[in-house]
């Protein structure tokens, strides 16, 4: 067994395509229409390509449950979710140079560096280093 799409809640999954390829350097994988205005878009790592993908899910627009725990954890401040990057404090520099929003800085903690930005579609994303 292995995991293939992890899934991210997002209101608006073309302002999401926009953030996670032209500030998080995310590519492309599949973008298909669903009806409705859906679409099944998924993004991969451009550093694994063939890794795991990333589902931007339109669930908060139609399934007010999704909504509810995707407000709870962002006024929270919880992560949705983590990426890995080889240097939290160079992700930091280059995404605030892009306009990217964090809540919490690069943060020591144990043997992990951590930081927290917006990802404004409803979600908080952690970046973690391991060292």
């Amino acid at each position: 067994m292995k995991v293939t799409i992890i899934s991210i809640p997002v209101r608006d999954q073309e302002k999401a395509m926009k953030f996670y390829t032209e500030k998080l350097g995310f590519l492309v994988k599949k973008d298909e229409p669903l009806g409705g205005g859906n679409r099944w878009l998924t993004l991969v790592s451009k550093d694994w390509e063939d890794g795991p993908e990333l589902l931007l899910e339109p669930g908060p627009n139609h399934f007010e449950p999704c909504r509810v725990y995707q407000d709870a954890l962002l006024e929270a401040g919880y992560p949705y979710t983590q990426f890995d990057v080889d240097s939290v404090d160079a992700e930091y520099e280059r995404l605030t140079k892009l306009g990217v929003d964090f809540s919490v800085k690069p943060t020591k903690m144990g043997n992990v560096k951590f930081a927290v930005l917006n990802d404004t579609c409803g979600n908080n994303i952690q970046l973690v280093e391991y060292l």
